[in-house]
């Protein structure tokens, strides 16, 4: 096939696809050009399916090649491995509105994979390899029902902006990420500087809009080199069997779905299904291969899900009820705690029904920042929050290693609701982290991490700008009718349509994150869910400020002080001294310790632009550490007094100390008003004086005077400079 290339001119800005010249092989390829930003979309699909497996094998990658932006990789293996947060970040934002959007009962293999070829930083990379992904997709014979496309949205003095500009990002006060297909909104992801909802929802639909153009260009490359879709195999299920099914397990199910306990509700539905499956395995073990046996089994999950999927929405939607008995808009039973952990900087405790996170907040220097190694010009973050999902915060064994995609995200969500309150660095000098442990889980533990984070950051004492509380919301529907549920637990997001997490403070939305099941959902619903979710976090903030009302003016005693202090730019390298010896025997005298990696060792952050910022427990080595560092930038001013120690007596003055580290001359004709003919005569080491500091020589070293008058020329003086002016 010919190379093609097809041309839209998107707000401003060129949008190019080509296809037909690289990885002809994949099933479907193309080549996106957003400005100077390149980035190669293919999806490829397997040949065979896995019929009798119960999830749809998709994978997403978002492949960041660091030459992209001219760098090469840190560290010792100069080459990319693990992907970063951010592009795991990136992976995900692709997978969420994509994966809806597959035939279910599709069960053959895709992988859609994004290189990342240039990256010019003003056109968002991310935003080109979701257009991509969908667009390689769906010109492809995988079955699809996209296309789908995202946007960017900014707001900048009140006017919104489609895929700005990092400068326009700076200082806009919306960071929004909206996708979903022609006819609706199927993910979001934003960060928001306290924005009100009416504004995020004006965001959102501003952003649909500009989604809308992408996909009518997806459709006219589709109509022309949109290939035909694939057919599938897919698990067919007798209308017989899913009667008896639905006859052994419905009456059941539906009182199991009733119980309110998560732990002895989903006991009770798993003794039911467990039953119903041991009946049909024992009545055709003797009468069907292993494989007939095995598919057969599987139809009966399948049609178990189905029947327990059924009920539940209708005990929501027709009979209005939950199945714990709260009301739609009602939160779980909310209870806190602060100062769990005695000798963490901060730590709080937030259980929100069977959902709990105990967060801790760690404060450290500057110098310990993250540093980020990946396509964004930004290269450090001083605030961080990890989050940590224990198999045993929902009763079972599992996996323990590094944090997949799921914690990340859950953590990257947080980090950016808490963001928002976050004080700069000059009102708060401190590196910051923040770790939410989930020790239980019934649905919306990233919320709970949320605000439990919160009011550790304030029980550390980080002056944060105002609480910050997260809540989930649900949807239902049945047809056109729909039920927003507030405060999810785990059953209603694994059967309902949609999780929407949206954190704020009083004033505003902080951060939003939407996924839904279904392809898309309207106006009205994203308004009416924004609004309870206000409510809802109204609600959770009284209870978190009744808990700690405002940040203590105080850090732990167990958290590093500092001082901050500036001197001169070009003093820098004296403060460092040769090879770093003079900031080591600083930092070894100051704190009385034999190594600068002790746990004792005070810490020292110098800036480029001559900011000294000094960390230790204690005051007075805090104290100690600046007067060392002061005395060494410290310059005599000419004119004033010092009082001085004589270090030594030569036959042509004295060599006096001002101060540790700033010696001086006082010449023998300084020594006296009268004519001294000996130094020794008028002066001994270790005499303590007051002299006056009168210039400087020719190697920058201050001279000094004891004379009444040092500036008073001598007869002498004055009858050689006569005789120089004749």
């Amino acid at each position: 096939m010919s190379k093609k290339v097809y041309e839209f001119d998107f707000r401003g800005r060129k949008l190019i696809v080509e296809n037909g010249e690289m990885a002809k092989q994949a099933n479907g390829a193309v080549l996106v050009r957003y400005g100077d930003t390149v980035v190669l979309s293919t999806s490829v699909v397997s040949n065979n399916a896995n019929i009798l497996a119960d999830f749809f094998p998709l994978m997403v990658l978002y492949n960041e090649k660091l030459y992209s932006v001219g760098k090469i990789p840190g560290g010792f293996i100069k080459r990319e491995g693990r992907p970063t947060e951010n592009a795991t970040l990136a992976a995900r934002m692709i997978d969420r509105p994509m994966r809806p959007l597959f035939p279910d009962g599709f069960r053959n293999e895709v992988q859609i994979v994004n290189t990342v070829l240039s990256v010019d930083q003003d056109n968002s990379p991310e935003m080109t390899a979701l257009f991509g992904s969908s667009l390689a997709t769906c010109i492809s014979e995988i079955p699809f029902d996209g296309p789908i496309a995202g946007v960017k949205v900014g707001r900048v003095n009140g006017e919104f902006i489609i895929n700005p500009t990092p400068a326009q990002l700076e200082i806009s006060d919306i960071d929004l990420t909206v996708a979903g297909t022609k006819e609706a909104i199927n993910m979001v992801e934003s960060s928001a500087k306290q924005v009100s909802e009416e504004v995020m929802l004006e965001a959102l639909m501003f952003g649909h809009e500009a989604v809308k153009e992408l996909i009518s260009f997806q459709e006219e490359i589709i109509n022309d080199i949109g290939k035909e879709k694939m057919e599938y195999e897919v698990l067919e299920i007798s209308e017989e069997l899913k009667n008896e099914v639905e006859s052994l397990s419905k009456d059941k199910l539906d009182e199991a779905l009733r119980i309110k306990d998560k732990l002895e509700k989903y006991a009770a539905i798993d003794a039911i299904k467990e039953s119903i499956v041991e009946k049909y395995t024992l009545e055709n073990e003797d009468k069907l291969k292993e494989s007939e046996l095995n598919e057969l089994i599987t139809k009966v999950k399948l049609v178990l899900e189905k029947v327990e999927y059924e009920i539940f929405r209708k005990i929501v939607v027709k009979e209005h009820t939950r199945a714990d008995g709260r009301a739609m808009d009602e939160i779980r039973p909310l209870s806190t705690d602060i100062d769990i952990l005695p000798r963490t900087h901060g730590s709080a405790l937030f259980t929100r029904g069977q959902t709990q996170s105990l967060s801790v907040t760690t404060l450290g220097a500057l110098g310990e920042h993250q540093i980020l190694d990946g396509l964004s010009p930004e290269d450090e973050k001083r605030f961080m929050l990890h989050y940590n999902f224990p198999a045993f915060s929902v009763g079972e064994t599992g996996r323990y290693g590094a944090p997949g995609r799921r914690e990340i995200g859950h953590g990257a969500l947080g980090e950016k609701a808490l963001l928002q309150v976050i004080p700069s660095e000059e009102e708060f000098p401190y590196t910051i982290r923040v770790v939410s442990e989930i020790l239980e889980s019934n649905g919306s533990s990233s919320q709970a991490s949320i605000c439990a984070g919160c009011m550790s950051l304030m029980a550390a004492g980080v002056p944060i700008k105002a609480p910050v509380a997260g809540i989930a919301m649900g949807l239902i529907t049945d047809g056109d009718d729909y039920t927003i549920l507030t405060d999810i637990q785990g059953m209603e997001d694994h059967l309902g349509d949609m999780d929407f997490k949206v954190a704020g403070t009083k004033d505003g939305i902080c951060a939003l994150q939407m996924d839904i099941k279904i392809k898309g959902i309207t106006k009205q619903i994203l308004k009416e869910a924004l609004e309870q979710a206000k409510k809802a976090r109204m609600q959770i903030l009284d209870v978190i400020t009744a808990q700690i009302p405002e940040p203590r003016k105080e850090v732990s005693k167990y958290a590093p002080k500092t001082i901050s202090f500036m001197i001169k730019p070009e003093k820098i390298k004296d403060v460092i001294g040769r090879g770093g010896d003079t900031i080591t025997n600083i930092i070894l005298e100051a704190s009385n310790v034999k190594s600068v990696n002790d746990v004792n060792a005070v810490k020292v952050d110098l800036e480029d632009d001559g900011k000294v910022i000094i960390y230790h427990n204690d005051m007075e080595v805090i104290n100690k550490t600046k007067e060392m560092i002061e005395n060494i930038v410290r310059e005599p001013e000419i004119g004033k007094m010092y009082t001085v120690k004589v270090l030594n007596v030569e036959s042509f003055g004295a060599f006096v100390e001002l101060w540790p580290g700033c010696e001086g001359l006082i010449h023998v004709s300084q020594l006296s008003d009268e004519r001294v003919k000996d130094p020794h005569d008028v002066i001994k080491t270790g005499d303590i004086l007051v002299a006056q500091a009168i210039e400087f020589d020719k190697k920058g070293k201050i001279n000094l005077s004891l004379r009444s008058d040092p500036f008073k020329k001598s007869k002498k003086e004055d009858k050689e400079k006569r005789k120089d002016n004749d």
